[in-house]
């Protein structure tokens, strides 16, 4: 018993330092692609990044440490131009294909819809979403550590915060995610947090002391130099897919860390293109050159006249006092609302506040049609084409518009509080409000 007693004590220090030693791994990070699949290359300087760059560092790394971690903090797509829909599809079928462990979810990822992220299954994180469309967290398990990985989506930038605050989609309290980021602690998890706050909003808003990573609002292009703030490391990935994070990290068992490394990974010209990505960019190319085809005839087809809609212009020609009435609305300046949250190429949104979304020689954007642009005469009349050629002769589908014209997009969802009654003398115009 002595004896045992004796080895008992000479291995307990021994015992101690294997099961407190840091175990090491690396984290490969990246924020915003920002709808760019690959670089612009007109410059030396600009020719930086792109996917099928991106894909064979990544592969390479995986090659030579197969428990590398890949995060990105979201902001992968864009709607500044009518082809980014197309783009924006391809990107998120090749981030499937990169196998990321952990996709952040940003305002800027939600500008077509729900539906346009459906093209591929990434593993989306939304900490603070009310719905159940994306994950709270997501936990990323490797033998030498366990990161569990949290997005938090900023409310004040909310695009649906202007339908009031049921509808702003995400909690606004921080109760939820401190929850959440004490039982991982608790659990001996690494946490890992990002958000699009700057650092000056992060310290102040989020409870840092329970987070040990946290990706902060992109630094334009560049990747910025990390910084620890007690207990928190923090992150500012770099914008456009330009390059990406490299952090080699000592966790501690209690899931804390001890010690870090950080690299910035460039994708200059003389990385390679990723092979597994030759036909995903082939079949980009073709859709494009098709999509840019179909707009061709869509142009085509309005310089000659064949759209059944004229827009406001037209009919303010003989119904100047109703355009003039139209003109103060809030129907006047739908499409701008949608620009000021971001939301103006989600046809969700767009088919309320344009005329024709979907109809051949309908609303196709502002650079083709901003004729078509804003709730107009036509989405409570009709098409109004052969109404304006007959000089009033032929009548319109709808002449005298009511609540149930009304209420096909002032329904419960988007439009709660909605009343015929006292709506209606808003825009009250026609013979009617002359008397």
């Amino acid at each position: 018993m002595r004896l045992l007693h004796y080895l008992t004590a000479a291995l307990l220090p021994l015992l101690f330092m294997a099961t407190s030693q840091a175990a090491p791994i690396t984290l490969v990070y990246s924020g915003n692609l920002d709808g760019e699949l690959e670089p612009c290359g007109c410059s030396e300087a600009g020719d930086m990044g792109g996917l099928k760059r991106r894909a064979t560092v990544l592969q390479s790394l995986r090659d030579t440490d197969p428990g590398l971690v890949t995060i990105t903090a979201g902001g992968l797509l864009s709607a500044q131009m009518t082809s980014n829909k197309i783009k924006n599809s391809y990107i998120l079928t090749a981030i499937e294909q990169l196998n990321y462990d952990g996709v952040g979810l940003q305002w800027s990822d939600l500008a077509y819809g729900f539906d346009s992220l459906r093209s591929a299954e990434l593993p989306w994180v939304a900490s603070n979403w009310k719905g159940d469309e994306f994950s709270s967290s997501i936990l990323i398990s490797r033998p030498a550590a366990q990161l569990h990985y949290f997005q938090w989506l900023d409310p004040e930038t909310s695009p649906y915060r202007q339908m009031g605050e049921a509808n702003r989609k995400v909690d606004t309290r921080m109760g939820s995610l401190s929850a959440q980021l004490e039982d991982a602690l608790d659990r001996g998890e690494t946490t890992v947090v990002g958000t699009t706050l700057s650092l000056q909003r992060a310290q102040s808003e989020l409870p840092l002391e329970l987070i040990d990573l946290l990706l902060i609002e992109p630094l334009y292009e560049e990747i910025g130099e990390p910084r620890q703030l007690g207990q928190t490391l923090v992150l500012q990935p770099g914008s456009r897919g330009m390059r990406l994070g490299k952090l080699a990290l000592e966790i501690e068992a209690s899931g804390r860390i001890s010690q870090w490394q950080h690299e910035v990974i460039t994708l200059p010209p003389s990385v390679a293109d990723s092979p597994a990505l030759a036909q995903w960019y082939s079949d980009y190319n073709e859709e494009i050159k098709l999509f840019y085809q179909r707009r061709v005839e869509q142009r085509k087809a309005l310089t000659a006249g064949t759209s059944p809609y004229v827009g406001n212009q037209q009919c303010a020609l003989c119904h100047a006092e109703s355009a003039k009435i139209w003109q103060g609305s809030e129907h006047a300046k739908a499409i701008a609302d949608l620009q000021a949250v971001g939301k103006s190429y989600d046809p969700e949104c767009l088919a309320c506040h344009t005329v024709g979304l979907g109809v051949d020689g309908g609303y196709l954007d502002q650079f083709a049609t901003p004729h078509l642009a804003n709730v107009q005469c036509e989405n409570c009349h009709g098409a109004g084409r052969e109404h304006a050629k007959s000089a009033g002769q032929t009548p319109l589908d709808r002449p005298k518009p009511d609540d149930t014209t009304c209420r096909q997009c002032h329904n419960p969802s988007h439009s709660p509080g909605f009343d015929f009654s006292t709506y209606w003398p808003r825009i009250k115009h026609g013979k009617e409000s002359t008397q």
